[in-house]
């Protein structure tokens, strides 16, 4: 009777279906616990910010060392001109969270590449160009939300109807678009133009003239 080979035998192939399932269940576990510490808000990872980040300006920008677009966590710039404790803050872009839910937002629009292709991705939408400046952009976004119908960049094309967003609403997604704006997404999307938030070159201050402490001298330029 012919000796069974060994990488054939039932018996070897059932260890090996068993460690296979125990290796990977092991390594799913901790695939677990590091994206829960990735995808957190405040974590460690640093990929996605606390709440409170929306008390400052967010630009998206070319890192050359990753070669793609990251978020950039600028000077304070509070939004609509209130500094927000972290609770505040993570109470008004839970609200705007909520919201694009309960609006049901992605059956048209997508969130971090998730939901529906029929509308533009929401992902960075804080520094889309569309709003136009900066300083004009969170009044324009909260009118937008409210009654999109009449808005100049919604009437061609795909048009977004109105849906009933309260200001309250509006104010608090606001707030949770600029908070999606500062997550460390990759560079998705990729090849996205930010809005220039760039501050207004200060006016030159005069020149004064100082006597020179010496009696007699010729003033000084500074």
């Amino acid at each position: 009777m012919a000796q069974e080979i060994w990488w054939a035998s039932p018996s070897f192939w059932r260890k090996t279906a068993i460690w296979v399932t125990g290796f990977s269940f092991v390594v799913l576990i901790f695939l677990t616990f590091d994206t829960v510490d990735q995808i957190t808000a405040g974590s460690k990872s640093g990929r996605v910010k606390a709440y409170s980040v929306i008390n400052n300006r967010i630009d998206y920008v070319f890192d050359a060392e990753r070669n793609m677009q990251v978020p950039v966590i600028g000077p304070e710039e509070p939004l609509f001109g209130k500094v927000l404790t972290e609770d505040e803050a993570k109470a008004l872009v839970s609200m705007g969270k909520l919201t694009t839910q309960s609006k049901n937002c992605m059956n048209c629009h997508t969130l971090l590449g998730n939901g529906s292709y029929y509308a533009p991705d929401l992902t960075k939408s804080w520094l889309d160009q569309s709003w136009g400046s900066k300083e004009a952009r969170e009044q324009s976004m909260v009118e937008f939300l409210m009654d999109p119908t009449d808005k100049l960049h919604n009437v061609l094309g795909r048009k977004m109807p109105n849906l009933g967003i309260t200001e309250e609403e509006a104010r608090a997604t606001v707030a949770f678009l600029k908070w999606m704006s500062a997550i460390d997404t990759n560079g998705f999307p990729a090849n996205f133009k930010p809005i220039d938030q760039s501050d207004p070159v200060a006016a030159l201050v005069p020149t004064t003239v100082e006597l020179a402490p010496e009696a007699g001298a010729e003033p000084t330029q500074q």
